[in-house]
């Protein structure tokens, strides 16, 4: 059922609001750092596990896919709203985190894209 992709994202997005507000306490901020970032990583983990342990059915995969797809935008608006100059005044963590966020999303975009089976073309075909 579809409801299981939306208590999947649920799940995913506590988590990853905890372990921001935990990472945010380390590097000695108030402040979240990458929850919302850090849900969405686990929403695409969890679904590729899922997926290959046959644990997902369709219908359930077709929500986590619908959520996976509207949590972008919901990203990108609540990123709109946060205070970039007060960050940026506040230290270098903003920058040490953006520049961190950058190479870690690189890294798993390059091993998601490795785990997939490399296509050859047919009969010379491009």
């Amino acid at each position: 059922m579809i409801i299981y992709g939306t208590a999947l994202l649920a799940v995913c997005h506590l988590l990853g609001i905890v372990l921001g507000d935990l990472l945010g306490r380390a590097l000695g901020m108030t402040t979240n750092v990458g929850g919302v970032g850090i849900a969405m990583l686990m929403l695409i983990v969890a679904r590729v596990y899922l997926h290959r342990r046959g644990l997902l059915c369709a219908t359930s995969e077709s929500g986590v896919n619908y959520w996976g797809a509207i949590y972008i935008p919901v990203v990108v608006a609540m990123a709109m709203q946060q205070n970039v100059v007060a960050a940026l005044r506040g230290g270098p963590v903003a920058l040490i985190a953006a520049v961190g966020s950058v190479v870690v999303c690189a890294g798993f975009v390059s091993f998601i894209n490795r785990m997939e089976p490399e296509s050859k073309p047919e009969d010379g075909k491009v």
